[in-house]
């Protein structure tokens, strides 16, 4: 069964709307969702009511601590659809983004997966949908789903002609970055990638860190060494090399990871980056201690609505696309990004249908809440003229609307064993561990392996 893997045009994307999305996480923690009120709101879910006690688990990747606006719409639909179906009781485990990863693991050798929860697309949900662990949920896209999704977001979701997960975000990858410290060194936004490492240069000599990043995690290293394979290669190079269509020898690649031990040897980055989370990474630019920070949209809300930010770091904060490569085959306009997490049923879940009509519910309350309250991109099409939108926000969705690509993160489209090789040596070519040459080698050998 051929992995699906994401690259549009946005055209399609024109015609059906403006469209919004969160993803990320941070902090560990468990909760069990109160009891609702015993009064009715048809209005709110579904209008016939289970005849008998059920209760839903379900695992997602939004602690309180830095994805607060995600927890609380989260809630708000769980206490919404609660409220509306007083025998349903919705049991929550919420973990942050690795924890979830190594929990989904664990729960899937003896299937045991949680009734609803999260996951990623394309290779990821590969072992998942194979081990028949996820339910089809085709029967929601044809009934209260239909034509409710952006063109294309369910396609990474689906095997062998059927869907296995709902995604609730969009994102693309800006790089976001401090006008105030720009302003102090006169640093113009840069347009190529020799003006950009101009940039970098300045700030480390003034003994500013240029890049915030947690390379613990690696997935966020990843994303840099996407956008210098997009730019020197072109859109089609990285996935070639993934789908076994091209190789990772392929020249392009391998001077996109040459460029990064550059950026490396430049001290580009803040100091003891590979050895931090992305939070704490992160958190060199949340203090201004860090020039950029490249990250997905889902982040928006920090810069946008989330009060818990000061206004006047808020105004601060601005974005700018990946810089081109003089000589390379990528444009300005071509996006590392996708459809992010997405619901899962489990098919052996004791409460497979009252599950399925929850995450019916659930994409849905989602795509009002994440553009009303929180400032990020869902999945499905969202009339967007009745919501007072924060500029950054406007910025963003017109770019999305006129990206000439948006490739799905390297990691998400390999399947879990290339993927984990990938992730691993992406930390160590930052920490230059291995030569670029090794780097790709390393992934063809593990994607050869994979593949027969």
């Amino acid at each position: 069964m051929a992995r699906k893997t994401l690259t549009w045009t946005m055209t399609t994307m024109l015609s059906l709307g403006l469209v919004l999305s969160g993803c990320s996480s941070s902090t560990t923690e468990s909760a069990s969702t109160p009891q609702p009120a015993k009064e009715t709101a048809k209005a709110a879910g579904e209008s016939a009511q289970p005849a008998k006690k059920v209760t839903i688990k379900m695992m997602h990747l939004w602690p309180t601590g830095n994805s607060a606006t995600q927890n609380k719409i989260v809630n708000d639909i769980i206490k919404e659809y609660q409220t509306a179906n007083p025998n349903v009781t919705i049991e929550q485990e919420v973990l942050e983004n690795e924890q979830y990863k190594n929990k989904m693991k664990v729960l899937s050798t003896s299937n045991a997966l949680p009734d609803v929860g999260f996951t990623w697309a394309a290779g990821y949900m590969d072992p998942y949908v194979k081990g028949d662990m996820f339910a089809p949920l085709d029967d929601l896209l044809q009934g209260d789903l239909k034509d409710k999704f952006v063109n294309g977001t369910t396609n990474a979701y689906a095997f062998g002609g059927k869907t296995y997960g709902l995604p609730v975000e969009l994102n693309i990858v800006p790089v976001y970055y401090n006008k105030a410290i720009f302003a102090k060194y006169n640093l113009q936004v840069p347009k190529t990638y020799d003006e950009f490492k101009n940039v970098v240069k300045t700030l480390s000599s003034n003994g500013v860190a240029p890049i915030a990043l947690g390379n613990k995690d690696r997935w966020t290293g990843s994303l840099w060494y996407m956008y210098l394979a997009d730019r020197i290669g072109g859109p089609e190079t990285l996935k070639k090399a993934i789908d076994r269509t091209g190789s990772f020898n392929d020249p392009g690649l391998v001077r996109a990871a040459s460029e990064i031990t550059q950026l490396v040897d430049m001290n580009g980055f803040n100091k003891g980056f590979n050895g931090l989370s992305n939070d704490e990474g992160k958190a060199e630019f949340m203090n201004s201690k860090a020039a950029m920070y490249m990250m997905g949209t889902w982040e928006l809300p920090n810069y946008t609505t989330n009060k818990d930010v000061p206004q006047a770091f808020k105004d601060q904060i601005g974005f700018f696309k990946f810089p081109t490569v003089d000589g390379g085959k990528g444009n300005l306009d071509s996006w590392v990004g996708g459809p992010g997490v997405g619901l899962f049923v489990a098919n052996n879940s004791k409460v497979k249908e009252e599950s399925k009509k929850f995450v019916s519910f659930f994409v849905q309350k989602w795509g009002e809440h994440a553009i009303s309250e929180a400032g990020v991109i869902p999945a499905t099409k969202v009339d967007t003229s009745k919501v007072k939108l924060p500029q950054m926000y406007i910025d963003l969705l017109n770019e999305l609307n006129k990206a000439s690509n948006i490739t799905l993160f390297a990691d998400v489209q390999m399947k879990p064993a290339s993927a984990e090789v990938h992730l691993n040596m992406i930390q160590a070519l930052f920490g230059k561990a291995v030569t670029p040459e090794e780097f790709a080698k390393k992934h063809e050998e593990a994607l050869a392996k994979e593949s027969k």
